[in-house]
């Protein structure tokens, strides 16, 4: 089977942003009197789009009708964040070329706004993505499989020729969800391998091969070399 397409989640995959905004929530939890622990970080903020983070903040005010204040505010902390600190993670813009020059399109699919997605759009080159979908933009966000499948109709491609390139367990819920095999590139919550998912340890140590592999009619995926685990 041939590699049609792959799929990129973009905080914390391709750009160094899962921390920024883990530290955006975290902040905005102190401001109101909140302590977030570790498996709250995990369950409600790393992967999750603006609007999940700020219903688990409002739910623990009390204030359930501070759900659009909040979103409001964190968009525009993390905003402000990344134009100034925004890093293209190692390995990143090298595969996306890869692909560029194998003749196969790659799309960003974000659980972030699009103000956010554009903003990174414009730091790793636009012209490297045939599509991009940010939230608010399908019905559901991550880890519904809305996202990976508006971003495989828009491509034309089917679940089976795809690869999604993922680094927490809602992002990879969502693409398994949508039909892909994943290659897992854990940021800050380990994730494990499984049938029709590869877990690497960066992206420098994914390349063609490996995204191929990972469409083998066995479904096994590929077997990391020394590289990956």
């Amino acid at each position: 089977m041939d590699l049609h397409a792959v799929l990129f989640d973009m905080d914390g995959t391709l750009v160094d942003t899962e921390g920024l905004w883990q530290q955006t929530v975290v902040e905005e939890a102190r401001e109101l009197g909140l302590r977030l622990d570790g498996e709250a970080v995990a369950a409600f903020v790393l992967g999750r789009a603006v609007k999940d983070s700020a219903a688990y903040l409002a739910s623990l005010t009390g204030n359930p009708t501070d759900v659009h204040r909040l979103c409001d505010t964190l968009e525009r902390r993390f905003a402000e964040v990344i134009q100034h600190q925004i890093v293209p993670l190692p390995g990143a813009l090298s595969l996306l070329d890869t692909l560029h020059a194998a003749g196969v399109p790659a799309a960003l699919v974000s659980a972030s706004p699009r103000t956010i997605v554009d903003t990174v759009l414009d730091t790793l080159g636009r012209q490297r993505f045939a599509t991009s979908f940010a939230a608010g933009e399908t019905p559901e966000t991550k880890p519904a499989p809305d996202p990976y499948q508006a971003a495989m109709a828009a491509l034309g491609v089917d679940p089976g020729h795809c690869v999604a390139v993922e680094d927490t367990p809602t992002g990879v819920a969502s693409a398994e969800a949508a039909g892909c095999a994943v290659v897992a590139v854990p940021s800050r919550t380990d994730i494990a391998p499984a049938p029709r998912r590869t877990v690497a340890r960066s992206l420098v140590d994914v390349d063609l091969d490996l995204l191929r592999s990972m469409l083998l009619p066995s479904g096994t995926g590929f077997t990391p070399s020394a590289g990956q685990h």
